[in-house]
């Protein structure tokens, strides 16, 4: 199987609007992105594009509109919620759900407080929202499977921010840049908090060009215009065959805290924002501490990037007091998906698969929930259903993986 891959060289710097840029030059809808953006954040910006040079090489620069007064600060739970009642696509939402929850607890460990406290200067604003609201749906219009970046230029020197004059790269970005490899690249502010959130949180590694089939390149524009190198971010989109079998495996990490106090109404919520923080996954295992008392090991699965962020949020969103951290490799076999209709609704299958011939198909189980909702039936019936109309398809366990399958689900 192919998968879409889009490859972002970060060689001269990143930042929401440049990445934004890039995805439009590629091809992306960028009235698409409004409509998103509108979902978030109604009459209140309007996208802009410009075609510009940066050192002689053409570009597209992204403005972003303001048309109304904006705030001096937002906290994560406000853009959280935004984010939640927007009518936008799952993935969209998902994503850049996500990108906010890895930049409040990067702002929290700078301040020094929960990410649930944070109040967001220069990421909260509505231009800011934007962004990273634009880039989720540029990702999602192109149907990019997956992201790889470059090594990131941060730049050097110092910048003035709501708190003052701080070193470039600024705080945030380091905090940001856990397991990314960073280098200085001139002077200025070459990287901003948002660029590099989305970085962290949506790229499966920081890695050179990978080999894939190019199909198309785009260039977003930063405001300035260096002398000595073009201040864009790239991004080179391709075709990259799926090797076939589980090879050397991915590296991964484990997290675990013994959890004994901890309300239990809390764990769903508990669960739910370590996967929105980038795990692979999460789950509790019953167990019996000293002194016979009824407790939980709290288990995260993650790739090693992301572990910062993670480790930081069972730090406040638990009453644990330490984490655990084991390094593991992860042997998977690769996963395809294809959306089947049932009724007046879909259901995505996963499909796990070797050397090209299906070896388990499973329905996606808060699809099946969400059809038997809106149908008015028992979910156990809407699971059957789903499975049956999965076999009526062709997915069968033993049979070749359908060519037009996705390889990521969204």
């Amino acid at each position: 199987m192919t998968q879409r891959h889009a490859w972002i060289d970060a060689s001269a710097g990143v930042a929401g609007d440049m990445l934004l840029g890039a995805l439009i030059d590629a091809g992306a809808d960028v009235e698409f992105a409004q409509r998103c953006i509108d979902q978030v954040l109604p009459d209140s910006v309007r996208l802009r594009t410009e075609h510009v040079t940066r050192a002689g090489i053409a570009a597209i620069k992204v403005h972003v509109d303001v048309l109304v007064a904006d705030p001096p600060h937002r906290t994560w739970r406000t853009i959280s919620t935004m984010l939640t009642d927007a009518g936008l696509p799952e993935p969209v939402r998902t994503s850049a759900t996500a990108v906010f929850a890895r930049l409040a607890e990067a702002e929290g460990r700078v301040h020094g407080v929960p990410a649930d406290d944070i109040h967001f200067h220069e990421v909260g604003a509505l231009d800011s929202i934007a962004d990273v609201v634009g880039v989720c749906a540029g990702i999602f219009d192109l149907a990019i499977d997956q992201l790889t970046a470059s090594k990131v230029a941060v730049g050097s020197g110092f910048v003035r921010a709501a708190h003052g004059r701080i070193p470039v790269p600024v705080p945030a970005v380091t905090r940001l840049a856990d397991g990314w490899t960073l280098f200085a690249g001139g002077e200025g502010e070459l990287t901003t908090p948002t660029g590099m959130a989305l970085l962290a949180t949506l790229c499966a590694e920081c890695t050179d060009l990978p080999a894939m089939r190019l199909q198309t390149v785009g260039l977003g524009a930063g405001t300035k215009d260096f002398a000595g190198h073009a201040n864009v971010t790239r991004l080179l989109i391709g075709e990259r065959t799926e090797v076939a079998g589980v090879g050397a495996g991915d590296p991964a990490v484990v997290l675990e805290a013994n959890v004994d106090d901890l309300d239990p109404r809390l764990w769903p919520g508990v669960l739910a924002d370590l996967m929105a923080g980038g795990a692979s996954d999460a789950w509790l295992v019953p167990i019996m501490m000293k002194k016979g008392r009824p407790a939980h090991t709290l288990c995260v699965l993650a790739h090693p990037s992301a572990t910062a962020g993670l480790r930081e949020l069972i730090l406040t969103r638990t009453s644990t007091i330490g984490v655990r951290q084991q390094e593991y490799r992860k042997f998977a076999l690769p996963r395809a998906w294809s959306r089947i209709r049932l009724g007046d609704g879909q259901v995505m299958i996963k499909i796990a698969h070797r050397d090209g011939l299906i070896k388990q198909v499973t329905p996606e189980f808060d699809d099946v929930v969400a059809v038997a909702a809106a149908a008015g039936k028992p979910t156990r019936v809407v699971l059957a259903e789903a499975i049956a109309a999965a076999q009526h398809a062709g997915l069968v366990i033993g049979v070749p993986v359908p060519e037009n399958a996705r390889t990521t689900p969204h």
